[in-house]
């Protein structure tokens, strides 16, 4: 078994960055909680201990603990110290869907369906897919949860006919998967990221307050002949999530 993550061995504090002592702090913690080092239930010393083993004042350590809390990532106990409450979901920006990426790094995924249902498009709808409006697509809404949490509000449209999930198919596997198990090969999406704050039914269902900031997407998703095989807009909890992405400079 490895050694419990001890922050007086594990932090390291350089005084002559510029970067604030309390943010070096916070980031190495949060990079610990987001490994695994620091798992949910995991508590640090109360903000005296932790101050004297890391030899820096305690206002220092009140706002790196501060800003954890912000984040959703600890909580005070009173007379207990600091305790880990939940590890962010990191989602890095490819074409997979977020059950995949929630299985991959262990986060226990599971679905509430809401809506299955073959439906007549909207004029909007039918022009994102290349359909006529008299067409019909498939409409599915669901809630993701990760470790019993739920994260996202996921609305997507298909073509009808692509699939035909039961809502204990759509329980137990990804979209993604269920598109691949019927023969389609996704080949590349366009997707556009960015916010808005929680309305009454996103705050019921993702258990936020209204009007707090949520994460929004939009996916249309393509195969190989260049047609749209689904359309996806979903909402997160900015609390629980963030999208990762790398950038790379001219070589």
């Amino acid at each position: 078994m490895e050694p419990a993550w001890d922050p007086a061995t594990q932090i390291t504090v350089d005084h002559s960055s510029p970067v604030p002592l309390y943010y070096q702090v916070a980031s190495q913690i949060e990079e610990a909680i987001d490994s695994g080092a620091l798992p949910v239930g995991a508590r640090l010393d109360n903000e005296v201990e932790l101050a004297a083993r890391l030899g820096l004042s305690r206002p220092t350590i009140r706002q790196a603990i501060g800003s954890l809390v912000d984040k959703g990532l600890v909580v005070r106990k009173r007379g207990a110290g600091t305790q880990v409450v939940f590890n962010r979901v990191k989602r890095p920006l490819e074409l997979s869907s977020l059950f995949d990426d929630l299985t991959r790094i262990d986060q226990q995924p599971t679905t509430k369906v809401l809506t299955n249902e073959v439906i007549t498009p909207s004029p909007e709808i039918a022009h994102i897919l290349g359909i006529s409006e008299q067409d019909q697509v498939l409409h599915l809404e669901r809630v993701r949860s990760a470790r019993g949490e739920p994260i996202a509000r996921m609305q997507n449209f298909l073509p009808a006919g692509l699939i035909e999930p039961t809502d204990e198919l759509l329980e137990e596997r990804g979209l993604y998967q269920l598109l691949r198990a019927a023969g389609v090969r996704m080949h590349a999406a366009h997707q556009t990221i960015g916010a808005r704050v929680a309305t009454e039914a996103d705050a019921e269902l993702l258990d936020e307050p209204v009007g707090a900031p949520l994460l929004t997407m939009q996916r249309t998703t393509y195969d190989q002949a260049g047609k749209v095989v689904e359309y996806g807009s979903h909402v997160y909890r900015a609390s629980r999530y963030s999208f990762d992405l790398s950038l790379r400079g001219d070589t």
